[in-house]
């Protein structure tokens, strides 16, 4: 079956899970069913604000074989360039919105002989629909969670009532902080590990089972950060002769969809690849974990990515 480009939704439910999350239950706004997804799948949702249409990707958090309805978790973002805001201030009950159908960077790899989930904060919520479908794969699995405070640990007390001793916490707020090495270097051949929440916590988990001599099919992590701001610049569109400015608190996509440039994206976080675009002049700032080092002088990601010139000259 071939879905449609974007889906109409309805806004359901809002329920503040924490002082900084909500969780948003959507439903098919003519009825009828939503396409099906596997745990770790993400949606992207188009808000129109009033100056442009913010697009952010959210995790799906509902069960995969629940197709009456998807969900997903909204942390407020303190520098939130305006999705996190809208989605928090302007979204309510009975609302349409328009997202984009499920896809998948973030699948569970169902060979392994064991599997390692780390969350950090917000990063918790892709593990909601692994939780779903990992106790009927029949292999051991244990979940890593760590938060700032009881305050701010998002469905903390739903998942320790599924999981009871598979569930570890980590409250930083009493000095409690996951050590990767100590974690993944216990653990038996064939375990896979995946990580999802800020930077420096995915960092450290890749690098060590790195160092550890896990191979790099056993490592898998997400993250959906927003687009750090810079320099304002320029960019040119060669193939439709027209020229853009792309503020300092805007994305190079976000400025180029704003004008009308259709460029194909699906994480908006510089992982997936499907916004990779030519560079034809210009010198790129390149922020994404995509291209490799050979590309770097002719393509660039515009996710993400923003330039160190004045002015870019895209294969568009």
């Amino acid at each position: 079956m071939k879905f449609p480009e974007t889906l109409s939704v309805c806004v359901a439910n809002i329920e503040e899970v924490t002082p900084l999350v909500k969780r948003f239950t959507l439903v098919p706004a003519e009825g009828g069913s939503l396409p099906g997804f596997s745990a770790g799948s993400h949606i992207m949702v188009h808000m129109p604000g009033e100056e442009r249409t913010y697009r952010n990707a959210y995790s799906l958090m509902s069960a995969p074989n629940d197709r009456s309805c998807y969900q997903i978790g909204v942390r407020r973002q303190e520098e939130s360039r305006g999705g996190s805001v809208y989605m928090h201030e302007k979204v309510k009950t009975g609302d349409l919105l328009r997202i984009n159908p499920p896809a998948n960077l973030f699948a569970i790899d169902r060979l392994s002989a064991k599997q390692i989930l780390i969350a950090g904060g917000i990063g918790i919520t892709p593990f909601m629909s692994y939780l779903k479908e990992l106790p009927d794969l029949g292999v051991p699995f244990e979940l890593h969670y760590a938060y700032r405070a009881q305050s701010h640990a998002a469905f903390r007390e739903l998942i320790a009532a599924q999981l009871g001793g598979q569930l570890h916490t980590y409250d930083a707020s009493r000095d409690e902080f996951i050590q990767p090495r100590v974690l993944l270097a216990a653990q038996p051949l064939g375990t896979h590990v995946y990580v999802c929440g800020p930077e420096g916590l995915i960092d450290a988990v890749v690098e060590t089972a790195r160092e550890l001599g896990w191979p790099e099919s056993h490592i898998h992590y997400e993250q959906f950060a927003a687009p750090q701001p810079g320099a304002p610049f320029k960019v040119s569109c060669a193939k439709q002769a027209c020229e853009i400015d792309v503020p300092g608190d805007m994305s190079l996509l976000d400025a180029l969809e704003a004008a009308g440039v259709d460029v194909p994206n699906m994480c908006r976080g510089g992982v997936c690849g499907q916004c990779e675009t030519g560079l034809l002049e210009g010198e790129a700032e390149h922020r994404d974990n995509y291209l490799p080092d050979e590309a770097r002088d002719r393509k660039i990601m515009p996710c993400v990515s923003r330039a160190r010139s004045a002015r870019l000259v895209l294969d568009l």
